[in-house]
């Protein structure tokens, strides 16, 4: 087992293995790698991890260190430089007349070196080009001529399906691809359908291959003599996914299709047979077992539910309070008597006025003012009491009737003072 740790070169496809030596990267830094061609900045998309030594390409190159501010200010500068050299050698490459279709350029991380990525359908003489780009630059200057594939893998995008190039992402190298693959999978053969942006077949054909290889052993061809659990018949239609065959069985008419799993026929081998030959026996009918439904098993590790209380409303109260037994009270509620059954005795509701509203044109008395009002079977029980007045009372005075009312009604009445009359000013 080696320890290493994995590298991209600009963030695309292919990872590189190298040696950490005593550096402790994590993934997402920035390193500065040994390679052929002189030191680069790379993107660490692994960190320290080991593999077995068969995985691992000899020698194996180190990391240089961890990236530093200073390394960082100079990978700007380079991608300044290939925006300048991408739009200059676009110009260079029109003024030649050659066709070629630039697609990047880089530039070493010691700036000693500029590539020039292209397309072109043939062999193309640029040697008068590279005269022109060295002169400008005045650094070593290279051109690679490149495939579609890699193009695409190079700028990015997003595919037919909603996500990024798979090239772009994690390819590490282009298998092939052919139309057969299509074929077994039940696909259009529309060319636009199953081509990617770069014009060639999609790669994502060959991930489901070997899925789709093992489908089409277990069910008939399309149009197979086949034996089914009700006959002899030709089958119409095959799906793979759901492992299912629509059969037209010899004697219904041409309308007429049933469909069957595939472990409810079999394809006879060499076809239907000529007339007067015996009509082969090849199906082994087992039926598949019946599903149970299986019990959900309880969640020991989800948490306990709480069971919050259900809000209890004013009204709900009311309603709860009301169906109780009034308690015993001295007045009304619930009496005893002889031979009598204890009663209820509900009382009208009382309005809440407010404590000083007074009518118009009408005077309250001293209690109502308060929110109280006289109680009149009291005034009507209490027998009148002689009350003589005393001396040095005269300006107070009972009822008329020299009565004593109740305390609660009881009054107090003043003399109005007389007017004065006569004397000096009168």
């Amino acid at each position: 087992m080696l320890e290493v740790v994995s590298i991209k070169f600009k963030n695309r496809g292919k990872c590189y293995y190298f040696a950490p030596r005593s550096l402790d990267i994590r993934t997402g830094d920035k390193v500065i790698v040994e390679t052929a061609k002189g030191l680069e900045i790379a993107d660490c998309v692994h960190g320290n991890h080991t593999v077995e030594e068969d995985a691992v390409v000899q020698p194996l190159r180190p990391v240089a260190r961890i990236a530093t501010q200073d390394d960082l200010r100079v990978e700007q500068l380079n991608k300044k430089r290939e925006k300048e050299a991408f739009e200059i050698g676009r110009e260079k490459i029109a003024e030649h007349g050659l066709e070629m279709k630039l697609v990047d350029v880089e530039c070493n991380f010691e700036g000693n070196k500029t590539t020039f990525f292209f397309t072109a359908d043939g062999r193309v003489d640029f040697r008068e080009l590279v005269k022109d780009l060295a002169g400008i630059f005045r650094n070593r200057i290279e051109l690679r001529q490149i495939g579609v594939r890699d193009e695409t893998k190079m700028l990015g995008g997003i595919g037919i399906c909603g996500r990024p190039y798979c090239c772009s992402q994690f390819l590490d190298e282009f298998q092939p691809v052919s139309t057969k693959m299509a074929k077994v999978q039940s696909l259009s053969l529309n060319p636009t359908k199953i081509s990617g942006s770069c014009g060639r077949l999609m790669c994502c054909l060959r991930y489901e291959q070997e899925a789709y290889e093992d489908l089409v052993k277990k069910v008939p061809k399309q149009g197979a003599f086949v034996e089914t659990i009700d006959g002899y018949g030709t089958a119409v239609q095959v799906n793979l996914l759901r492992q299912t065959v629509k059969v037209r069985l010899d004697g219904d008419s041409e309308d007429t299709l049933k469909v069957y799993k595939a472990n409810e026929l079999a394809a006879v081998p060499g076809g239907r047979p000529k007339e007067g030959e015996p009509l082969p026996s090849v199906l082994h009918y087992v039926p598949e077992p019946e599903e149970t439904p299986e019990e959900p098993e309880e969640e020991t590790w989800s948490a306990p539910l709480l069971v919050v209380p259900e809000p209890v409303y004013p009204a709900e109260t009311e309603e709860k309070s009301e169906e109780k037994k009034p308690r015993r009270c001295h007045r009304g509620g619930r009496g005893r008597g002889k031979g009598e059954e204890a009663q209820t005795v509900q009382q009208p509701e009382k309005k809440l006025e407010k404590p000083h509203e007074e009518k118009k044109g009408e005077k309250l008395a001293r209690g109502e003012r308060h929110g109280r009002k006289p109680n009149a079977d009291k005034q009507a029980t209490v027998k009148p009491v002689r009350v003589e007045p005393k001396a040095g009372e005269e300006g107070r005075s009972a009822e008329k009737s020299g009565e004593k009312p109740h305390r609660s009604n009881r009054r107090r009445h003043y003399r109005k003072p007389k007017p004065k009359t006569g004397g000096e000013n009168g």
